[in-house]
């Protein structure tokens, strides 16, 4: 679940993951986070939120001292609140897709309490969360991106005009226009003119405070999973034949007409760099444990532009992370294990690390 425009995707996800999660190797607690941020936890808390009938699920809490490294329930009493252990967690596997989730906050909770999870870290989750930035250490890797810029919202009352002009300086159109920090193609536009655009910038400013406006580049998707810490290893790439005018959240995730093309049928050349150019993007960001990275081929010059790092991808039963590693010969169940392996490994080298100066 989580406080995300990507809420229904998030429990896609983790009903994957749950399906495939070996019930004699892990003993598992469910938590689900609601639309407002509340906690809860309970029996079929998954079922409960996909029905919306929550009434039989208790408050649940996760504090950010390591002393209390686990899951709490919250009782009310005629005392008041009342905390009371759960149980310990040993690693907690975030399907949070979008903001609250992805974009480092959840992640610096379980810092602070001192608790193992799947994924990138506090750096990696924020800098692969927000497009802009995202986009400017690509530049400075000398990473090939399509032109973009970044807008804040509060500037638009006045400045709309001026906006659009700047814009329209970047790139001929079709312009694209996204929140810069949201995925699965929520807010995002392609904008082939002026009234287009507008009304664009304007969908993506109800998701953030901070829109990109990028240039359009007449391209087919092509996407690789990273999956590893310090080393990381990096699938066969995919394409995304999408049956819309774009990858759009309808075309991923409504209409289940868009191809998924696994090996994608590209020249070896050209994977092996857009292989090469994942994981220098994966170690640019210090992501960790796994990434979708997401490309654009052009398709009149044969140009490699990278558009994406998703830190935590779609895990669906149509996602491209967990079919892509398929393909290399990691069923999904594996993939699932291998992350969990990934994030104590993560723990244990962050355990080195010394909290006081010793002079």
């Amino acid at each position: 679940g989580g406080r995300s425009g990507e809420y229904e995707i998030s429990l896609q996800s983790a009903r994957s993951v749950l399906d495939v999660l070996d019930p004699f190797r892990y003993d598992v607690i469910q938590i689900g986070i609601t639309r407002d941020g509340t906690w809860l936890t309970g029996m079929n808390v998954l079922e409960a939120m996909q029905k919306e009938k929550l009434d039989d699920l208790q408050t649940a809490a996760l504090l950010p001292d390591p002393s209390w490294a686990g899951i709490h329930i919250v009782q009310k009493t005629e005392f008041g609140l009342v905390i009371k252990l759960l149980g310990k967690l040993d690693v907690v596997f975030p399907v949070l897709h979008g903001t609250y989730g992805e974009d480092g906050t959840l992640q610096g909770l379980l810092e602070l309490a001192d608790i193992a999870y799947v994924g990138a870290g506090v750096l990696g989750s924020s800098v692969g969360m927000d497009k802009g930035l995202f986009q400017d250490v690509m530049r400075a890797n000398r990473i090939p991106i399509a032109d973009g810029m970044v807008v804040l919202r509060s500037i638009l009352p006045g400045q709309m005009n001026s906006v659009i002009t700047q814009a329209e300086k970047l790139a001929p159109y079709p312009l694209f226009v996204k929140p810069a920090n949201l995925g699965s193609s929520v807010g995002v536009s392609k904008c082939n003119n002026r009234s287009d655009l507008m009304e664009g910038i304007m969908e993506a400013a109800r998701y953030d405070r901070r829109i990109l406006i990028q240039q359009g580049i007449n391209a087919r998707e092509i996407e690789v999973s990273v999956l590893g810490n310090d080393d990381p290893e990096v699938s066969v790439p995919g394409e995304v034949v999408p049956s819309r005018e774009f990858y759009s959240y309808e075309a991923k995730y409504i209409d289940n007409a868009s191809q998924l093309l696994i090996p994608a049928p590209i020249p070896e050349k050209t994977s092996a760099r857009i292989r090469k150019l994942a994981v220098k993007a994966f170690k640019a960001i210090d992501c960790q444990g796994m990434a979708r990275v997401d490309f654009l081929l052009d398709r009149v010059t044969g140009e490699v532009y990278l558009n994406e790092l998703n830190t935590i991808p779609g895990f669906t039963s149509i996602s491209m992370y967990p079919k892509l590693w398929e393909a290399c010969g990691l069923p999904y169940p594996q993939l699932v294990d291998r992350l969990i392996e990934l994030a104590l490994e993560r723990k244990e080298d962050c355990q080195k690390n010394i909290h006081r100066y010793l002079g």
